[in-house]
C-alpha cells in the first residue's frame, strides 16, 4: 500500500468530535485531531476536509421522529457547518491556516464553495474544510466527501472511523469478524458491507477515488497512513 499522496481528502465523522462525551464537541479530540493536521500540511500534503454532523443532528433520525425530511436534512448541514468552524478555530490555536467553505452561501459564517477557491486554499497551505453536505437534502455527508475529493482532483479519500478498517462483519458485535487490508467496490456493494452509503462508493468508483478507511482516534494514525505504513483499509476499482 506503499504509495505518496499530493492531495487528500480526509471525512471525519461528527459522532468521532464528541470524544468523551454524550453529544456535542470535546475540545480534547477537536485539538487532537487539529494537531494531527497540522502535523500532515508539514509534509506538504495538500489537505480538504468534509466533517459529518452526527454529533449534533442526524436528519434521518430527526424524520423518524416527525421532522420534515428535507428540514431535518438543512439542519443536519448546519450541524457540519458548526463542526467545521470548531476545527477550523482548533488549527488556527495552533498555527495553522484553514479556510471554511459553506455549500450553501452563509457569508460571513464562512465562504461560498466552489472547487477552485477550494485548490487555491490548498495550494496556498491553508486547509480547506468544505462544510454544508453537498447543499442538497437526501445525500449524506459521505456523499458530500466524495463528491468534493473528486471535484478537488484528490488523489485519495481517508475516511477517518472509529475503527481500525473494514471487517466482514461489525467487529463491535462480532468478535471473530476478519479485517481486509484491500477490498474493492464491487466486493464491497457483492457483501452488502455498510462502509459507505452505495451513492458515495458509487463515484468514488466511477471516478476511480481510492478511499482508506482508518482509525482516525488513535493518535498518530493520520501521519502513519499517509508515511505508506500498512493501516486501515484500502478500496479501489
Amino acid at each position: 500500500m506503499k504509495q505518496t499522496y499530493k492531495r487528500i481528502l480526509l471525512k471525519l465523522s461528527g459522532e468521532s468530535l464528541m470524544g468523551e462525551k454524550q453529544y456535542g464537541i470535546d475540545e480534547n479530540r477537536v485539538r487532537e485531531y487539529a494537531e494531527q493536521i497540522k502535523d500532515i500540511a508539514a509534509m506538504g500534503i495538500e489537505i480538504g476536509i468534509v466533517i459529518g454532523g452526527g454529533n449534533i443532528f442526524r436528519g434521518l433520525s430527526g424524520a423518524a421522529k416527525g421532522v420534515d425530511r428535507v428540514k431535518g436534512d438543512q439542519m443536519g448541514m448546519l450541524a457540519t457547518v458548526i463542526n467545521s468552524l470548531a476545527l477550523s478555530s482548533a488549527l488556527d490555536t495552533l498555527g495553522q491556516k484553514a479556510r471554511v467553505f459553506t455549500a450553501i452561501n452563509m457569508f460571513p459564517i464562512g465562504e461560498y464553495y466552489s472547487k477552485w477557491k477550494a485548490i487555491e486554499a490548498m495550494k496556498n497551505g491553508e486547509i480547506a474544510i468544505i462544510s454544508g453536505g453537498t447543499g442538497n437534502p437526501f445525500f449524506t455527508t459521505d456523499t458530500g466527501s466524495a463528491l468534493r475529493g473528486v471535484e478537488i482532483e484528490a488523489d485519495v479519500m481517508l475516511k477517518g472511523t472509529r475503527v481500525d478498517g473494514i471487517y466482514t462483519a461489525d467487529p463491535e458485535k462480532h468478535p471473530d469478524a476478519v479485517k481486509f487490508d484491500e477490498i474493492t467496490y464491487d466486493e464491497i456493494y457483492n457483501r452488502g458491507l455498510k462502509v459507505m452509503d452505495l451513492t458515495a462508493t458509487t463515484l468514488c468508483k466511477e471516478n476511480n477515488l481510492p478511499i482508506i478507511v482508518f482509525d482516525m482516534d488513535t493518535v498518530g494514525n493520520l501521519k502513519k497512513v499517509l508515511s505508506g505504513e500498512n493501516i486501515g483499509t484500502l478500496v479501489h476499482n
